[in-house]
């Protein structure tokens, strides 16, 4: 599974440009679900009822299901708003992320280049000044630790690249890792190697983790 592109966990950010007189306010947020990016859009709307629109796209990418996208005019000439809208999401890549644009009209009609180009132009620039994610495909594993060895193994696997998921202290430690699958070989030799031959993993999913620019880099 290739690493998707999105904005950070718990983004929203607002900003601001102004051509003519009118008022182009960007609110851009992660949003993982489609349901999420409706309450977005409402919520802008009933932050700026007196705006003359709340035009807006996103972009989402289910682990489970096709694409989906959206874009909205909202009042703007046909294809004016909500598609630059969307073609800047897509032009930088972003997905599961939600942008509204909502303009105060200054009295000048700027046509329908004029448009397109404020509405482009304000979410590529949100966009450059958001923080990014990547959410990549993991493997989820699970093994039992003896407690005075989980400290030890834990550090260990981390030294391999495992992304340590949850431990659970008790008579036994349950500890969870979040793993590349094509590093599963030398993550499971790693344990048996640490633990003596005593611990193996038992896979439990594989799911999505948000990793930061500088992780997915590494």
């Amino acid at each position: 599974m290739s690493a998707l592109r999105t904005l950070a966990s718990g983004t929203l950010l607002t900003h601001e440009i102004e051509i003519k007189r009118s008022r182009f306010i960007t609110t851009l947020a992660r949003t993982d679900t489609p349901e999420e990016a409706r309450e977005l859009i409402d919520a802008v709307k009933s932050e700026h009822p007196q705006a003359r629109h709340n035009c807006s796209a996103y972009l989402i990418d289910p682990p489970d299901a096709a694409p989906l996208q959206h874009s909205s005019d909202d009042g703007e000439p046909s294809g004016t708003a909500g598609t630059p809208m969307l073609e800047a999401l897509r032009a930088s890549d972003t997905w599961n992320a939600t942008a509204v644009v909502t303009r105060y009209f200054g009295g000048i009609l700027l046509g329908g280049g004029g448009l397109v180009r404020a509405y482009s132009t304000s979410v590529s620039e949100a966009l450059a000044n958001a923080p990014i994610a990547y959410l990549v495909g993991r493997d989820v594993l699970e093994t039992q630790l003896n407690p005075g060895d989980a400290g030890r193994i834990e550090a260990e696997l981390r030294g391999r690249g495992a992304t340590i998921v949850d431990t659970i202290w008790g008579a036994n430690v349950t500890l969870r890792v979040a793993i590349d699958p094509a590093a599963r070989e030398s993550i499971e030799a790693c344990l048996a190697q640490a633990s003596s031959g005593v611990a193996k993993f038992r896979y439990v999913e594989t799911r999505r983790i948000e990793l930061d620019e500088a992780e997915n880099a590494g």
